[in-house]
């Protein structure tokens, strides 16, 4: 079992800052995913963790010792990195016994563990054949059984499923979260540019952006409360819509106007000198519904549908903004291009910005919203 701590943390190559300043605190047993755009410097905090890379300033502390001038080997971490890097000479169970072998471990307490993690990877019948008669997910899963084996502190993954097709990636993140569940002392960290994965997989998500923490939650959290802009936008799919508004009335709950100057009351408390601020007002895809008689939030041409059996995309045209508002709705809804559309959501699943791109605090639950 072992806790991390990270404080402050900076890596920098020369003049080029990539982490700034880190501060994180991850519990012995949580299961934690990095995410973020690329060049948002996860796998780089990963490889820090890890020990790969040298830590510029700051502190890194696993299990209460400090290490960051400890090497790889002595820190008590397994990672797995998105090549497979098997030795194709080798069999499954010499692939996975390697590490111990060179550690000079008892050939018993070797073939212990070997069979062990092969239990819980589902890998017993396959032991003796060579990497290549393997599929992908298979030699992916022996990457990790090479892991396991060592008995680490902590699991590192460097997007392990980035080389699968998309069948094989839902089929082995699976395997992952089952992983999890029967090692639910050993403290994970995962890192991905999925948000799919972080999401299934995540006790908490940590959102990177050019190498800052934006904001660490559990995956619904983030998803129904994000703390700003980016984190709205970024975690999701389709991403939150964003659209210019206006605060007309401020107070516990706040009115404000949008496009086609339309207004709506939401359960979002706002102080009295904010009247009159310009604003973000955010709504999800899926949060959207059509609308039924007079009181609707949206009113457009519908610009092109995407049907994709179970739901649809609609992509509508409001005239006002310049860009569509995108709308998941049921793929049996009788929608066509070229109609107009009225669509409104519930005023829980609203979302306001201020100009910085902060998030207002929500107050709680609400009725729906009335035009």
């Amino acid at each position: 079992m072992a806790d991390l701590t990270l404080r402050n943390v900076k890596k920098a190559y020369g003049n080029l800052n990539i982490l700034h300043g880190i501060d994180l605190d991850i519990k012995s047993g949580e299961f934690i995913v990095f995410v973020g755009p690329s060049g948002c410097g996860k796998s780089t905090l990963l490889r820090t963790i890890a020990g790969l890379e040298d830590i510029t300033g700051g502190t890194l502390q696993i299990a209460g010792e400090t290490v960051n001038d400890v090497p790889p080997s002595k820190r008590g971490i397994a990672m797995v990195f998105q090549s497979y890097a098997l030795y194709p000479h080798m069999t499954v169970y010499d692939n996975m016994a390697f590490g111990m072998k060179i550690a000079r471990e008892s050939k018993a307490e070797i073939d212990r563990r070997v069979r062990q993690a092969a239990e819980i990877l589902q890998l017993t019948k396959y032991l003796e054949r060579l990497p290549k008669a393997l599929s992908g997910g298979q030699r992916q899963r022996v990457a990790i059984g090479r892991a396991i084996v060592r008995n680490p502190k902590v699991f590192l993954f460097d997007e392990p499923l980035s080389n699968l097709d998309a069948a094989l990636r839902v089929a082995t993140r699976i395997e992952i979260a089952k992983l999890k569940e029967s090692m639910p002392n050993t403290t994970m960290i995962y890192v991905t540019h999925d948000q799919v994965e972080a999401m299934t997989l995540a006790d908490r998500i940590v959102v990177l952006k050019d190498g800052r923490v934006e904001q660490v939650g559990t995956p619904m959290e983030l998803y129904r409360h994000p703390g700003n802009l980016f984190v709205a936008q970024f975690i999701g799919s389709p991403a939150m819509n964003i659209l210019p508004a206006k605060i007309e009335q401020a107070g516990p709950r706040t009115t404000v106007s949008h496009v086609g100057d339309r207004k709506v009351e939401v359960p979002i408390a706002t102080l009295a000198g904010t009247a009159g601020a310009k604003i973000s007002f955010g709504v999800r895809p899926e949060d959207l519904y059509i609308a039924n008689g007079g009181d609707f939030l949206f009113e457009g041409v519908v610009d092109y549908v995407e049907q994709l059996g179970e739901v649809q995309l609609v992509y509508l045209e409001l005239g006002h903004t310049g860009q569509p508002l995108v709308a998941k709705l049921p793929g049996n809804a009788m929608v066509k291009r070229g109609t107009v559309l009225r669509l409104t959501a519930d005023a829980d699943n609203l979302h306001i910005f201020n100009e910085s791109g902060s998030s207002f605090a929500r107050n709680g639950a609400a009725a729906a919203v009335a035009a």
